[in-house]
């Protein structure tokens, strides 16, 4: 069945950076926005940063797009954040909210925040780290605090609630132009989690995003789905049992 994203009561963004699928989801209308990050441009064969920025934005002109900084110290990341900022009023600077080295980005969020940068704080994992952010982003400024719920799943632990406790703070500060995003999904009802923790967007690399229209198939039809499936397979693999 044919979903329409806007029943879903979140906005979707797609995460990644292979140019010609980002220019059919937004021609065919499938998505709210775009994020990307160093590992999607690396896994796109991408080595002009800001050439491949440009031709985005000249296929995307009026949807938010998040591009990340790529330097570790905060003079660069600063001077990046600078750069890709001026790239089109529709971009987000995505800049996490720790180095590598553990220290954190809150002074220079609190910085650019202020001059009314749109930024994307990303990488955020723990309630510690969504406090900080909500402390020195401005209430003035387009802001996206983004908690990797995908992975903070991988350890073990449950998501949800550090999510939960995210959009608490978000509405506690307040922050009235923030919004907060479900990052690293893993799987489509991840969409239903997000929303009940009051997330407003969630991004989906293109493999979540081919599935949207599984949602609300039958079970029964699943099932008979995945046995053809199986059937499929071994039939294509000439495989026997009983000879």
């Amino acid at each position: 069945m044919m979903i329409n994203r806007r029943d879903l009561g979140i906005k979707i963004f797609a995460d990644g950076a292979q140019l010609e699928e980002m220019k059919r989801v937004y021609e065919e209308g499938l998505v709210d926005g775009f994020t990307t990050n160093p590992y999607f441009l690396m896994l796109a064969g991408v080595s002009d940063y800001e050439m491949f920025a440009s031709e985005v934005l000249a296929a995307i002109p009026d949807l938010p797009i998040s591009f990340e900084v790529i330097s570790d110290d905060f003079e660069s990341i600063e001077k990046e954040a600078r750069v890709v900022s001026s790239w089109g009023d529709n971009v987000y600077v995505k800049i996490p909210v720790t180095n590598s080295k553990g220290e954190s980005s809150a002074e220079l969020i609190r910085q650019l925040s202020g001059e009314g940068m749109k930024l994307n704080i990303t990488a955020i994992y723990t309630p510690a780290q969504v406090e900080t952010v909500v402390q020195v982003l401005s209430q003035d400024s387009p802001s996206v605090i983004s908690v990797f719920a995908g992975r903070i799943g991988e350890t073990g632990v449950d998501p949800m609630p550090i999510v939960k406790q995210a959009a608490a703070m978000i509405r506690e500060q307040p922050l009235p132009h923030a919004e907060l995003l479900w990052a690293s999904t893993r799987e489509v009802y991840n969409i239903f989690q997000a929303q009940e923790c009051g997330c407003h967007i969630i991004t989906m690399a293109q493999d979540i995003l081919h599935k949207l229209n599984s949602i609300g198939t039958p079970l029964e039809q699943v099932s008979r789905d995945t046995v053809k499936y199986f059937y499929d397979c071994a039939v294509k693999s000439r495989l026997k049992i009983i000879q």
